[in-house]
């Protein structure tokens, strides 16, 4: 009989924080949130709506990267 309270396999946790960040990569970039920063402004001549997806989307592949190479 297995034991009632064993560790995760480490493969197990870096597949649910993948798929946390896979969720937050979601909710990030679904309406909603965009529609806070789609508006007329501008950051350094960039709009804020381009300048946010972008950081989102490097955010988040940075947090995918960091986590694949995490032991």
């Amino acid at each position: 009989m297995p034991p009632i309270s064993s560790p995760e396999r480490p493969e197990q946790r870096r597949g649910q924080r993948l798929f946390f960040v896979a969720l937050l990569f979601g909710v990030l970039l679904n309406f909603p949130l965009l529609a806070v920063f789609d508006h007329g402004g501008r950051v350094g001549g960039v709009p804020v709506l381009y300048l946010y997806v972008l950081l989102a989307w490097a955010t988040l592949v940075l947090l995918t990267g960091w986590l694949v190479k995490a032991k």
